[in-house]
């Protein structure tokens, strides 16, 4: 059976991801801000097991070695890259970043 495990700095990250859409003012209420995250984890888990993956470019080898990743454009000024490892039927999520956060790395990747 596929399973999904979450790194502890994605958890972090994500718990962390609504104040941080507050306080930059994409979100005016907690709840929108806390509906966009879940959004990605929704896309997350509705997809990891069939969406097309990628081989993640070395520059992303320093969150886990044999990385890949799938994206998810939630509107068209954002896409988030979500980074992870396969170990037998486990997809363990090791790295979370946007287009904004890691835009010089993220050019890089082809078939975006």
């Amino acid at each position: 059976m596929q399973k999904i495990i979450y790194d502890d700095n994605v958890l972090d990250y994500l718990d962390s991801l609504v104040d941080i859409l507050l306080d930059k003012e994409y979100f005016s209420f907690y709840e929108s801000s806390e509906k966009y995250v879940d959004g990605i984890l929704d896309y997350l888990e509705k997809n990891i097991f069939t969406k097309s993956k990628k081989v993640a470019p070395k520059y992303f080898n320093r969150f886990g070695k044999k990385l890949y990743y799938i994206f998810y454009k939630p509107n068209n000024r954002t896409t988030w890259f979500i980074f992870f490892q396969i170990k037998n039927d486990r997809y363990l999520i090791k790295y979370i970043t946007n287009n904004h956060v890691s835009g010089a790395q993220i050019r890089a990747l082809k078939g975006i």
